[in-house]
Formats: C-alpha cells, sequence, structure tokens
C-alpha cells in the first residue's frame, strides 16, 4: 500500500516545492498539491495526509483580511502540530508557522532578496536536518516580514539582516525562511514574477540570475542534504 501523500500549499504559481519534490521521490513520497492561486482550499485537517508543506508568496501573515487562506492556513499548522505531524514551512510558510507557535511576524527594516550568506547557530551543529551543512552557505533570500523563534523552539540559522532565518518545534516541526528549495528555471520565474517587487526596491533581478551559477551547484546539495533528512521525518 502507497504511503499517504504529503499536504504542499502552494500560493503563487512561480513558488513550487522545487528540490523538495526529489527527496519526496526518492523516499517514496508523493505531494498533493493545494494551488490557492487556483483558488482551491485547505483542508480543515491532516487526517489522510503524512506530513505537511507550506510554501512563500507575497501576502504576509497579517494579512489575513486580504487574503482569508491565511487563517485556514493558521488553523491547519494548529491542528498539525497537536496531530505531531512532520511540517516544512519555507519563506512565509515558516512565518505562518511561528505564527501558529505564537509568535509576531512584523515587516523587516529592510527587504533581504537575493544571494546572501547564512550562519549555522550553535543548536544546527547536531540538528538531524542541518548538522552537515557547512557553517555558512549562501542561499536565495526573498522576504520582507521577519519574526523571532517562537517560545519553545530552537533557532537553527542566521544572516546578517536576519536574527531567525530557520528554526526547528520539537522534532518534526521545520521553519526555513531562505530559500534552499529553488531551482534555476524557478528562479527565473520568481524574477518574472516580483518584478515590480524588485523594481520598488531597486533590486536587479538579471543581478541575481547572473550570481545563481555560482551558488546553485552547492545549493543543490544542501537542498539534498536537508529535505532528504526531512523526508525521514515523515515515516519516523
Amino acid at each position: 500500500m502507497p504511503a499517504p501523500p504529503i499536504l504542499a500549499i502552494q500560493h503563487v504559481p512561480c513558488e513550487t516545492i522545487g528540490a523538495i519534490s526529489g527527496a519526496l521521490a526518492a523516499a517514496g513520497l508523493s505531494a498533493q498539491i493545494c494551488e490557492i492561486f487556483a483558488g482551491q482550499t485547505p483542508p480543515r485537517t491532516l487526517d489522510g495526509y503524512a506530513g505537511l508543506i507550506i510554501m512563500g508568496g507575497p501576502m504576509s501573515v497579517y494579512e489575513s483580511n486580504r487574503y482569508p487562506f491565511i487563517r485556514d492556513e493558521l488553523r491547519l499548522l494548529e491542528a498539525g502540530l497537536h496531530a505531531g505531524k512532520a511540517i516544512l514551512g519555507v519563506c512565509l510558510g515558516s512565518q505562518l508557522l511561528a505564527a501558529a507557535l505564537g509568535a509576531k511576524v512584523v515587516p523587516g527594516p529592510t527587504k533581504e532578496i537575493g544571494w546572501y550568506p547564512v550562519r549555522k547557530l550553535p543548536a544546527a551543529a547536531d540538528d538531524p536536518l542541518l548538522a552537515e551543512l557547512p557553517a555558512s552557505f549562501t542561499a536565495l533570500h526573498w522576504h520582507g516580514d521577519i519574526f523571532e523563534c517562537p517560545f519553545g523552539s530552537t533557532a537553527l540559522l542566521s544572516s546578517d539582516l536576519t536574527a531567525c532565518q530557520g528554526f526547528r518545534h520539537g522534532s518534526r516541526a521545520y521553519g526555513l525562511l531562505c530559500h534552499l528549495e529553488v531551482t534555476c528555471p524557478q528562479l527565473i520565474r520568481m524574477v518574472t514574477t516580483f518584478r515590480e517587487e524588485l523594481g520598488q526596491s531597486r533590486i536587479s533581478g538579471e543581478n541575481i540570475l547572473k550570481q545563481a551559477p555560482a551558488y546553485m551547484i552547492d545549493l543543490e546539495k544542501y537542498a539534498g542534504q536537508v529535505f532528504s533528512r526531512w523526508t525521514a521525518l515523515v515515516s519516523s
């Protein structure tokens, strides 16, 4: 009998699960995509799902009046945490996870968009997902909102602009604000989709794409390590 699928919530067409899909396939797992951008709504519970992935998007956690699905996803996260499901939140997904755990999500002093170093914090040295990553590595960043590490959670990653880039809650829930999952085709689509945001922030999408080859090979390796270890949590 095949394993139950992972529910993956996708807010915009360009922010797919990217490299996570390869890790799922290698583990014999599948993803059922809930396409928020196409009008689909998240289920009320994770019954029948092996875990939950929530991806990024340009909306903010505190915009639930404008985006009612934010409330649905927060309730689903709370249910998933209560049930002890394996959870992975990426970018907006990490902000939603932090909010579900009681942390306040607020606009940062400046947007962090582009290729910037990420540092492992001491607790990451023996973390099941991040232990084998180098002490510092470069990842893609694309966010304006930030949050403090939720109470009772463990801070794992930071950057110069953002104190909490990644955290773990319990043993099976992870939030990653930076993008390890991005692929080259996905990056091209993000630069195209968010061209107006880049212009408003005076950030060159062309430079982001030009810099990508210098970082993508290592990032693909790190993504394989991290996400393959996350899939192990699904069946643990």
